[in-house]
């Protein structure tokens, strides 16, 4: 079976997994900052250029907020990594053409700066994948080892 550039995991270096946590993190972080203020959050979404925010800013900054969380969440732990960052992926970029634009942010501002190093890192994890050292790798390792002859003994000598 040969590899493409895209799956090929074992040549990816041990920080890609780090720089993917911190990806994590920040949008675990962000979710957790919505939560926390979810009136400015909804009053945000209700200011916004888009009829449909104005029509349901409740419901859209609720799901922005959940999507938020549990896409960091997913993204942390490597767990259905390239699915996070797909789903992750509008809502940054609602975040950097429709708000941080539109409320007068410029390229000087510290959270413009950040939306757009996430989007870049977003789209870059959904490319690529989330590396070696991940949930995702983890279970197909742990799939293999249970359906492919030869994989188990691999895993219990590692283990010992």
């Amino acid at each position: 079976m040969e590899e493409t550039l895209v799956n090929n995991i074992p040549n990816q270096p041990r920080w890609w997994a780090i720089l993917r946590m911190l990806l994590g993190l920040i949008l675990f972080w962000k979710g957790l900052f919505f939560l926390q203020n979810f009136v400015y959050f909804e009053q945000l979404a209700q200011n916004s250029k888009l009829s449909i925010f104005r029509s349901y800013e409740t419901e859209v900054a609720l799901a922005i907020t959940y999507l938020s969380l549990l896409g960091g969440l997913f993204i942390t732990v490597g767990l259905f990594t390239r699915w996070a960052c797909a789903i992750q992926i509008p809502i940054l970029l609602g975040a950097v053409f429709f708000v941080n634009l539109n409320t007068g942010r410029g390229v000087q501002d510290s959270e413009f700066v950040l939306s757009v190093l996430v989007l870049t890192l977003l789209f870059i994890f959904t490319l690529f994948g989330s590396g070696i050292i991940s949930a995702d790798e983890y279970f197909k390792s742990y799939i293999k080892a249970a359906t492919e002859k030869g994989h188990t003994d691999k895993i219990f000598e590692a283990s010992m």
